[in-house]
């Protein structure tokens, strides 16, 4: 609630009126009924007895609150979702960016937040990336300083990221040797208690998520070992990773179309059309598949629906990749790719 609408509630709570508010203060009637309109505020050498009158305390007239609950911040992240879908990028950028402001001390809700906005920028092909980019920079570099470990880890991660992507080599490796290492293993010994006290499916879920987890670095490595193959023409190589990929992402049952990124990826570097196409192919089909978990011993614990919902959308900015975008132009007089992408367009 804003101050306005303190003011005037908490008057009318008291059956004073604005004359009767002015008077008290000092001050004419219209600047009270300006401040109730929220056209001007209080000078804040009246906020005091303004409050006494009132019979309430400073921080509930200034609607200070220190920090959010964690379920207050799940909500309004949620509420920044469904701002982006319907609205844009850009009004839940300064929609979080008032949330922000208004509780500048609450850690939990800026890296919440601006972790949300990080991922929607790619996942939503948002254009004026780097101007948005410059604004979470900043916030980065204030959470790189939090007494949470876990946040601190992710924000000098992200500060990494953006290093190497200006190719600023060296700030990349000052910032690489900050972060803090530890040779306990916290969620190992937490899963090992949980079998001990007999909460199997509470030690089950970390299991399930640490293959998961370890999967995603083996693709993060098989991925660049592709990439340093191909800038040193080893393709032979970049084949044989290419197809590890896929082999061990089917064999530890990850979502549908992971399996398939691999050769996609080294196909459109070599312009090989075939190969393209056939990646495609089935990226798409797969896309399309809902991802079911639970099916798997693997993961019976797991949580697949913010993973179906990513592959809907990443499914619609393949396609207009396709269709826009200069990724593909090597195929783009071919009749088989034109009637895949009509084909995929009819299921949206």
């Amino acid at each position: 609630m804003k101050i306005n609408e303190i003011i005037r509630k908490k008057r009318e709570a008291l059956s004073l009126t604005q004359k009767q508010v002015a008077d008290y203060l000092g001050v004419s009637t219209p600047a009270v009924h300006k401040w109730e309109k929220g056209s001007t505020y209080p000078d804040i050498t009246l906020l005091p007895a303004l409050a006494r009158l009132l019979k309430t305390d400073m921080n509930t007239l200034l609607s200070f609150q220190e920090d959010l609950s964690d379920m207050e911040i799940v909500n309004f992240v949620d509420e920044v979702d469904k701002t982006v879908q319907e609205k844009g990028y850009e009004t839940a950028f300064q929609m979080a960016m008032d949330k922000i402001h208004a509780f500048p001390t609450c850690e939990n809700l800026i890296y919440s937040v601006i972790m949300y906005l990080t991922g929607a920028l790619i996942l939503y092909n948002v254009s004026e990336q780097e101007r948005y980019e410059k604004v979470f920079e900043a916030f980065y570099e204030q959470l790189s300083n939090s007494q949470n470990t876990e946040i601190t880890e992710t924000a000098i991660s992200m500060l990494i990221s953006y290093s190497l992507n200006r190719k600023d080599f060296s700030k990349a490796e000052e910032l690489i040797h900050t972060l803090p290492s530890s040779s306990i293993d916290k969620e190992e010994r937490i899963a090992i208690l949980y079998t001990e006290q007999g909460k199997y499916s509470d030690a089950l879920k970390i299991w399930e998520h640490r293959i998961l987890n370890s999967m995603t670095k083996i693709q993060t490595a098989l991925m660049n070992m592709l990439d340093i193959a191909v800038k040193e023409k080893r393709m032979e190589d970049a084949d044989f990773y290419a197809d590890t990929y896929e082999q061990a992402s089917k064999l530890f049952y990850v979502t549908p179309w992971i399996p398939y990124h691999a050769k996609l990826s080294l196909s459109i570097i070599k312009k090989d059309k075939n190969e393209c196409l056939s990646a495609l192919k089935s990226t798409l089909t797969a896309m399309h598949e809902k991802w079911n978990p639970e099916e798997s011993p693997l993961y019976k614990h797991l949580d697949s629906s913010e993973t179906n919902i990513l592959s809907e959308h990443l499914f619609s900015m393949m396609l207009d990749e396709m269709e826009q975008g200069n990724e593909f132009a090597f195929l783009e007089k071919n009749q088989e790719y034109q009637k895949l992408l009509r084909d995929m367009k009819n299921l949206l």
